[in-house]
């Protein structure tokens, strides 16, 4: 029986994935699911505020994991990085948001908060425009 399906480990959430989990990682990713077509190196560097060495090797790391794609060319003769979610990078991050919700609506309920009604609605994240 995985720890998560017992119910001493009720809230183990094997589900956040420890690449994602990184905050630098966590706002690259998040900024590369709202930009479906990629962003260049520097405006994902200014979203996340980033250096270009903190920037590069987180990239690296989720590049390795699958999860980003980075392609190099030109855009007016200059050298130019687009970064990318991949395929997998886009569902896995999407799980990963599934099981950070359910984090924040056990923690709200063993609060004694109440729960909003309805929830987020990821469907728009699902897909690229």
């Amino acid at each position: 029986m995985p720890t998560s399906d017992r119910p001493d480990a009720r809230f183990s959430y094997e589900g956040l994935d420890r690449i994602i989990h990184e905050r630098a990682r966590l706002s690259v990713l998040t900024s590369l699911v709202s930009h479906p077509r990629g962003l260049a190196f520097p405006d994902l560097k200014r979203l996340c505020g980033l250096t270009d060495g903190n920037l590069s090797r987180h990239l690296a790391v989720l590049q390795e994991a699958d999860l980003v794609s980075l392609e190099k060319g030109y855009d007016q003769n200059r050298p130019q990085t687009l970064c990318r979610l991949t395929p997998a990078g886009r569902t896995r991050f999407l799980d990963y948001l599934g099981v950070l919700e359910q984090v924040v609506r056990d923690a709200a309920q063993a609060a004694g908060k109440p729960q909003p009604a309805g929830g987020h609605d990821r469907s728009s994240l699902a897909k690229p425009a």
